[in-house]
């Protein structure tokens, strides 16, 4: 281990080598803008840079440590930032060129517990425009490119995040999710996602939601201990945010993970899987059942029919709430969000009311799903990756599919306010990675972290490194 570039270590393996003097914040911080430097321009995965304010924090996290004082366990972890997500002192831009100088001197709330733990932000990492589809392009930094095969896709919309944690550029990542943009791109290049429970992370100093109170902030890692310990930092009740106070009472609430009952859905009706994808995952829930859980195949006792109109109302109406807020961003969006907004306007009052009341309703039977299942076991997403420039694939085994044809498993669970920890599987013929997803109870985002450690433990994958 010790002769290991520092740059391959996780987050956990760092705070030991911290602790016991054998590396340092700065040493690593330096070998994690060396691979970047390395990686980076194949991968476009980071997208703007602080060096030297990188740097600086890097040495002032060392001398505490010198001193016998870290600020928490994050301390000194090199991370980066979605650039969705607001940063005290660089532009937030959405990939949208509006937006390239956008800036408010703020933290979203995550980061600035992040930052005040002593994590070293290194950069902000790329998005689609608007942050709004599954893969990862803009207008202002061009396409993101999977590490695994830079003809591919990382997915999105937080594809910059996972590229940067997959090429080992840094070893932690903050993400949003609001349709499965954590986990999918997490299961595209082999890494662990969580989606957490509903305001587990507060929000406050954010961009416009274009997708009702779905999208939430959580970790990107290489290990579910990795992932859990940015988490935690991240986690926890504020009054800015009174709905994390409910969050924080379901956590409470919470049971323990000891023998589970487990659902395994294997698909969604009649929806296209691939088979690769289909294979690996059976074979990680026949792993899950070895370690003394119970499963059973089945369906997803929800009906979710609904929101294959409605999801994509969702994002139209939001973009034209947002283009009517800010016609300034509009002048330079790109005319397919354009469409979408002109779409948006469209749709009736009742018609968003409507949804709301479904939205309500499928929280409610959410809760009566869990009272006979702990946890649901899914696909995280139902294509490999695809071509890096293509905003979806077009066919998943051999059947032609929408732009949500690949994203089919996730949305629901944003929707729900449920937690979804996007775990690695066994990958396909091609190398390619696959993943699945568990899904729990509301507030069980901990036994969801404690079943997919155990399931790492077992089936460890951290020593996959794409052949960068």
């Amino acid at each position: 281990m010790p002769n290991r570039e520092p740059w391959r270590l996780s987050a956990t393996e760092l705070q030991r080598r911290y602790r016991d003097g054998s590396l340092t914040p700065l040493e690593v911080a330096q070998a994690c803008l060396a691979r970047l430097e390395q990686v980076n321009p194949r991968i476009n995965a980071v997208v703007a840079r602080r060096d030297p304010a990188f740097m600086d924090e890097a040495q002032a996290a060392t001398e505490r440590f010198a001193r016998g004082q870290p600020l928490s366990p994050l301390d000194g972890i090199p991370l980066s930032v979605k650039d969705s997500l607001y940063t005290v002192d660089q532009p937030t831009t959405w990939g949208c060129p509006a937006l390239r100088e956008h800036a408010t001197g703020h933290d979203e709330f995550a980061v600035a517990r992040a930052r005040a733990a002593g994590a070293l932000l290194i950069g902000k990492t790329n998005v689609p425009e608007f942050a709004l589809e599954g893969y990862t392009g803009n207008p202002i930094f061009g396409v993101t490119r999977n590490p695994w095969n830079l003809a591919l896709t990382p997915g999105g919309s937080s594809g910059g995040a996972v590229a940067s944690v997959a090429a080992g550029i840094t070893p932690l990542a903050i993400g949003q999710d609001g349709g499965g943009s954590i986990r999918r791109p997490a299961s595209h290049t082999g890494l662990v996602g969580l989606k957490p429970s509903l305001s587990a992370v507060p929000r406050e100093h954010v961009l416009p939601s274009l997708l009702l109170d779905f999208e939430v902030i959580g970790p990107l890692a290489r290990t579910v201990a990795d992932a859990r310990l940015l988490f935690q930092v991240m986690r926890g009740p504020a009054p800015v945010d009174r709905s994390s106070l409910a969050a924080e009472q379901a956590r409470l609430a919470a049971r323990p993970a000891t023998a589970l009952r487990i659902l395994y859905v294997e698909r969604f009706g009649t929806a296209p899987l691939d088979p690769q994808i289909a294979a690996s995952v059976a074979q990680s829930v026949r792993q899950l059942e070895a370690l003394g859980h119970r499963v059973r195949t089945g369906a997803l006792p929800l009906d979710l029919d609904f929101y294959a109109d409605a999801w994509p109302q969702i994002g139209q109406a939001g973009l034209a709430h947002l283009f009517n807020a800010h016609p300034e961003w509009a002048a330079r969006a790109s005319r397919k969000y354009l469409d979408m907004a002109e779409t948006g306007r469209g749709i009736p009052a009742a018609r968003l009311w409507r949804i709301l009341e479904q939205v309500r309703k499928l929280r409610r039977d959410s809760v009566a799903l869990f009272r006979d299942i702990d946890v649901i076991v899914l696909p995280s997403a139902a294509a490999l990756p695809w071509k890096a420039e293509d905003a979806y694939p077009t066919r998943i085994a051999g059947q032609e599919v929408g732009p949500r044809g690949h994203a089919v498993y996730t949305g629901w669970v944003n929707a729900a306010g449920l937690p979804g920890l996007a775990l690695p599987c066994a990958p396909s013929r091609e190398g390619l990675p696959i993943g699945m997803q568990l899904v729990g109870p509301y507030g069980s985002d901990d036994l969801l972290f404690d079943l997919g450690a155990a399931y790492e433990a077992a089936h460890p994958w951290a020593d996959r490194w794409p052949a960068l």
